[in-house]
């Protein structure tokens, strides 16, 4: 399975062993073959190509310490390099001083992006925060895989919050995804996060949120700026929870080996202003011991194959029983081996009530 979470060494990981030691080994390599062999060997010209296989795993000083060693091989006569001449030897010394530049402005580049990566992950962490495995009498786990690369916030959010009325779930996706799409998202999250403090019931929250992307909507001339989501409010003992739709789909209830699509009322989208003549409204569903709510973004619902063919997540995800971390792991791995190619953020949201003796 290929994996699209590792950062692979043309973007932006430090470069493999084998590649470090290339170098080197070619080097070795010229001067052990031309020791052995009983004729002269015209393999000098493999010698001007260290300097720049240096460059991209080694400083300026290590480049220009293999640019010397060259040199000295060129230039030693035991080694038969078929005597070059001057212009052979000054034209890999000029490849070699050269690679030392190159070096040099590649590990300060290096440097700066290493520093600007930190960054940004640190501003993209405090939007969405790594995700507890519990709130309050409720177990959660969640996935995101943003779909533009290098970025780990996009147009999908899910937060699990506790309030003065129980544990408060959320899970949505913004118009559009990538870094354009990242305000909307704090904005969201940062109205829901207010709300599970004082507002009575998962339906005033969601109008909270509408609220806040249709204000944040009439600032932007000609914006049609919405988002779709799912709120989740779990009462005391988390004995049931109550399910409000806002353009989404709801949950997969996972219950004894079946996987069910809860049919929960799907209101209008976030944004559109439309709270107040077309107020949100749930559904109350109970829990049993050892439920599970699947909640997934349209990154895994329309996820297709090279046929075409949609993702079946119903019949698929009865096959993982694991526990909460393992089993979005397992669809993960899965849904990249159906649909390799996946051009929207994946969000999955999986919650379950806590066991009594662990409260």
């Amino acid at each position: 399975m290929r994996d699209r979470d590792r950062r692979s060494w043309l973007r932006g990981a430090p470069p493999p062993g084998w590649v470090r030691a290339l170098p080197a080994a070619l080097l070795a390599g010229v001067c052990v073959a031309t020791l052995v062999s009983p004729h002269p060997l015209d393999i000098g010209f493999l010698l001007g190509a260290i300097p720049p296989m240096a460059v991209l795993s080694y400083g300026p000083a290590a480049t220009a310490v293999l640019g010397v060693s060259v040199l000295v091989v060129l230039n030693v006569p035991a080694f038969q390099l078929n005597d070059p001449g001057s212009t052979d030897v000054l034209t890999v010394g000029f490849v070699a001083a050269l690679s030392v530049v190159v070096s040099y402005v590649r590990s300060r580049r290096d440097a700066q992006l290493v520093t600007e990566r930190a960054v940004a992950e640190a501003a993209q962490r405090a939007v969405v925060p790594p995700l507890p495995e519990r709130v309050g009498g409720v177990r959660c786990a969640g996935l995101y895989r943003a779909a533009q690369r290098g970025t780990l916030v996009g147009g999908d959010f899910f937060d699990v919050r506790e309030g003065p009325c129980g544990v408060r779930a959320v899970m949505g996706d913004v118009q559009g995804h990538g870094l354009s799409a990242v305000s909307t998202v704090a904005s969201l999250l940062g109205s829901f996060r207010e709300a599970v403090l004082d507002r009575p019931d998962p339906e005033s929250v969601a109008a909270r949120l509408d609220r806040r992307l249709a204000v944040d909507s009439a600032a932007v001339r000609h914006s049609e700026l919405f988002a779709t989501a799912v709120v989740l409010e779990f009462g005391a003992g988390a004995t049931a929870v109550r399910i409000v739709a806002c353009g989404q789909p709801g949950p997969v209830l996972l219950r004894d080996g079946r996987a069910v699509e809860l049919d929960v009322p799907v209101g209008t989208p976030l944004g559109l202003g439309l709270s107040d003549a077309s107020p949100p409204t749930g559904i109350t569903v109970a829990l049993h011991p050892g439920d599970r709510l699947f909640l997934a973004s349209d990154g895994v619902w329309e996820a297709r194959n090279a046929a075409g063919v949609f993702y079946p997540l119903l019949d698929r995800i009865t096959g993982f029983a694991d526990d909460l971390p393992d089993l979005v792991e397992r669809v993960w791995a899965d849904l990249v081996r159906y649909a390799p190619t996946l051009e929207d953020d994946v969000t999955m949201l999986v919650l379950a009530p806590a066991a009594p003796h662990s409260r």
